[in-house]
Order: C-alpha cells, then structure tokens, then sequence
C-alpha cells in the first residue's frame, strides 16, 4: 500500500503535460501491442494470392490453347524474292537462303517449284509444303511445256522486235519484258501518270526497283514515239506552292526558283543550270515539262 501510495505521489510530482505525456505513452504501447497479439500477418495475403492464381489459371490455359492452335497464313508469293525472314518463316535453313541470294545477285530467276529445289537443296517434304505457294509471272505459266533452252543460234538470229510507245503500253505489254512483274509495271505506270507523259526514256532511271539489265531491255522494246500534249508549268507566273508540287521539283528548289525569277527578271532555258540546286543533268528532260 505504501509503495502504490509512493508510486502515485512521485506521479503527481510531474506537471500537467509530463503526466498526459506518459498517459499517451503507456496507451500507445497498450495498444501496439494489442495489434499484434490478434492480427495475422501471414496467411491472408498468402491466401489471396493462391486465390487470385485459382482465378486466372482458366484464363492462361486458354491463352496457351490459342498459342498452340495458331498457324500463320501464307500467301502466294514469287519464291526469287524471298527475304530471310521470310526463308525463316517457311523453314529454309541459313545456306539454303544464302544459295538464293547468290543466285539472285546475279540478276537471276528460278522459274519453276523444280528449279528452286535443284537450286536451294531444300528437301521433298518442304517443297510438297510451300510450293503450292509459288507465284510466278503469267508469261512463265503460259509458256509451252515442250519449249527448250535457247541455244546460241537462237541468240544469232532472234525474231523480229516490234517497238512501242511507251506512252501508249499497257501492263500487259510491260510484263513481257523479262524482270518486269506486276508490281514494277504499275510502278512504272503510276510514274507515267504523274508526269503525264514521259518525254525521254531516260526516265526509266529514275524508277526504283529497275536494274540496269531491265532498263536495257525497256530500251530494246519501248521508246518515246509521240509525246501527248502535256500541261506544262510556267517557271515565271508558277507559286512556290505549285512549283513544289513537280515531281522533278521540292520546296527548296522551287523557293529557289522563285527567288531566282525575283532577283533576274523573267526565266530563260539557258538560266536554268544557274539556279541553285537545280539538277542540271536532267535539264533537258525537265524543260519539256515547262513553259518559259
């Protein structure tokens, strides 16, 4: 009894904010210490979490079903362009592709499912596999089944060209030239049409996707027989704006034009070479594009 006695004066000792102070103090470690005694620490978040697995497992097995179901889709294709990652996706091996390209880099073609095997080595089964898949041009399909290699008396005395215009040729009469497919003709064609016309074959130059084999043989064919009427650009009343809009012309140029034309008064053909950035190698292609 003294001691409690002892205990409560040396308490009261303390002045009023010591003794709230200790109050707080022993109910915070009454309390923290309660907490601890009656929460669980460990097994709820472990049962949340081999809950949330339970849940979601259907969902990966279905993820993994829908993997292992997928097969890509192939479409037709001409096998003398295969990339490597396309060789990749049909399962040619890396010297089996290499075999192609080196073939390839001499501006050669395989021009049958047999021819490409004899050339890659690839085996039966993978081209039972792909094969069905080969595109090649019509002229290679339609081109008689007994016909043979052409000998050196065929190169001595060849039949008879006949020359087109090239302005007035058709897809049809594109792809007969060999290394042209359906791709590179409308290329070609779609180049015609943004100038209207071409007015020189050198132009073909200029034409991406055709090597210069291509070219010489676009040259034994076609040529620039009649130019149509063409609507030309007038170099001294044209604005930056229409200018630019010339295949042959950018931004630059043309802003260079125009300050050309203000700084020496009205555009000659024999001013052209002095303008800026003007690509003096085509001059005279490009001025039969434009009016002075």
């Amino acid at each position: 009894m003294a001691t409690n006695t002892s205990v409560i004066q040396l308490f009261l000792k303390y002045s009023k904010s010591q003794r709230i102070g200790i109050l707080l103090l022993f109910g915070i470690i009454i309390v923290a210490q309660g907490f601890y005694y009656f929460y669980n620490f460990g097994s709820p978040k472990n049962n949340y979490s081999n809950q949330n697995w339970l849940a979601f497992q259907k969902d990966i097995d279905s993820v993994k079903s829908q993997n292992n179901n997928y097969k890509a889709t192939i479409y037709p294709f001409n096998p003398n362009f295969i990339t490597d990652f396309k060789g990749y996706q049909l399962g040619l091996s890396v010297k089996e592709m290499d075999r192609l390209l080196a073939f390839r880099k001499q501006n050669k073609f395989v021009n049958s499912a047999q021819e490409f095997q004899t050339l890659t080595q690839v085996s039966d089964s993978l081209l039972k596999a792909i094969s069905p898949y080969f595109k090649f041009p019509d002229w290679v399909n339609n081109k008689k089944d007994n016909s043979q290699t052409l000998t050196k008396k065929d190169f001595s005395k060849p039949s008879k060209i006949t020359i087109i215009d090239i302005n007035q040729a058709t897809k049809e009469d594109l792809m007969k030239v060999y290394g042209i497919g359906d791709k590179i003709s409308d290329r070609i064609l779609v180049e015609k049409a943004k100038y209207g016309a071409f007015v020189n074959m050198q132009q073909m130059n200029d034409i991406w996707g055709l090597t210069p084999e291509v070219i010489a043989s676009l040259n034994k064919y076609f040529e620039v027989k009649t130019v149509p009427s063409l609507k030309k650009i007038n170099i001294n009343n044209a604005t930056i704006k229409e200018l630019s809009q010339f295949p042959f012309f950018r931004y630059a140029l043309a802003k260079e034009i125009v300050t050309y034309r203000s700084m020496n008064g009205a555009i000659k053909f024999e001013d052209l070479s002095k303008i800026k950035g003007f690509p003096v190698e085509k001059v005279k292609i490009i001025a039969l594009y434009l009016e002075f």
